[in-house]
């Protein structure tokens, strides 16, 4: 049995957790049953609302209000609708063209409409029926109205902050906790303030930076894998520690079969920050796709209309056990990732198991 973690700040979460666990909100590969065995275990379970239309939205709310009676956090990007760029996309589909060509794919086929959509006041309105604890955004936060709308309930208001100034202006603008999402942490960086990746640090110079000068609690993101990363965060002020690539291999995850294969092979030591699957920086392990192309390309469209090109290819490739198409999400240390299930994953990350 490890050693159990414990609390060591002083700047404690406004809401109620038996555990200093949070699982992170991961789009397209989990859904309510995971957030519901983390909050039942004692974390906070999370569920991604970004690719959800309302009526998949109210279904999932309805499984968490039925499945647990303890906190759980929704999820929802912040990012602005882009305007088309005729000459991007021209550019993108060409130089997806090959790969269209190889795979049989006819692009006057292929859908370049967003395939996530930001929170707005229909997303607003369906979550005030069912008053979730916990609300959390990602690339910033909504619009002042909207972010009224959520706190109107009482819900604590969650953000990610990827540099010192992200947190500091989150503050300012009135987020309850702050996620420092640290370098090493798998899928979309948070990012809003500026699109230079230069500016990404690891967890812990972040984490210490975002404790000595904020004064709400701050979470940390990223690499995360046992109860020694864990307690070493809360050693540092953190008010909990964020996990989300180790859940990925939990039976509650829905990731494909070549994504958990991905996980658990040599290839995901190798991971990198890449544009090529949604337009948006975002660390994955690295495939076919990403050493061809190069992990970031100009030629991707903006956030998310890049996703359109791609899925054709994922489907096709995933269909003959390929994963050469796919956003393998993964953080740095997912490779020690281990299939167990999702309450036992929360109580083994406090240290409970």
């Amino acid at each position: 049995m490890s050693k159990p973690v414990y609390l060591s700040t002083t700047k404690r979460l406004p809401f109620a957790l038996d555990l200093p666990i949070i699982q992170a909100p991961m789009a397209g590969v989990q859904g309510s049953a995971m957030a519901i065995a983390v909050s039942n275990a004692g974390g906070l379970g999370s569920i991604p609302c970004a690719m959800l239309t309302p009526d998949a939205l109210r279904s999932e709310l309805q499984a968490l209000q039925s499945g647990t009676t303890r906190p759980y956090n929704v999820n929802f990007f912040c990012h602005s609708p882009p305007e088309p760029d005729a000459a991007r996309m021209q550019a993108w589909m060409a130089a997806l063209k090959p790969y269209h060509h190889a795979l049989g794919i006819d692009p006057s086929t292929i859908s370049t409409g967003p395939g996530r959509v930001p929170f707005d006041a229909t997303a607003a309105a369906l979550l005030a029926e069912f008053r979730p604890a916990v609300v959390s955004f990602h690339f910033g936060l909504p619009t002042p109205a909207l972010l009224a709308a959520a706190k109107a309930w009482g819900a604590t208001v969650l953000s990610s902050a990827t540099t010192l100034a992200e947190a500091v202006r989150l503050e300012e603008q009135g987020v309850d906790v702050i996620i420092a999402q640290g370098l090493e942490a798998g899928g979309h960086r948070g990012l809003f303030l500026s699109d230079d990746l230069g500016t990404q640090i690891d967890v812990r110079t972040l984490l210490r930076q975002i404790v000595a000068k904020v004064q709400c609690p701050v979470i940390a993101a990223g690499g995360l894998r046992h109860a020694a990363d864990v307690q070493e965060m809360l050693d540092l002020g953190a008010a909990a520690a964020q996990v989300g690539s180790a859940y990925l291999l939990c039976p509650e995850s829905t990731a494909s079969a070549v994504h958990r294969a991905a996980l658990q092979s040599p290839a995901a030591k190798d991971t990198a920050l890449t544009n090529l699957f949604t337009g948006r920086p975002a660390r994955g392990i690295v495939n076919r796709l990403m050493r061809e192309l190069g992990p970031m390309s100009a030629a991707a469209p903006a956030f998310p209309l890049a996703t359109g090109g791609i899925a054709p290819l994922r489907a096709k490739a995933e269909a003959a056990g390929l994963g050469d198409f796919s956003p393998l999400w993964a953080g740095q240390n997912a490779w020690a990732a281990r299939p167990m299930g999702a309450a036992e994953l929360t109580l083994n990350l406090a240290g409970r198991l």
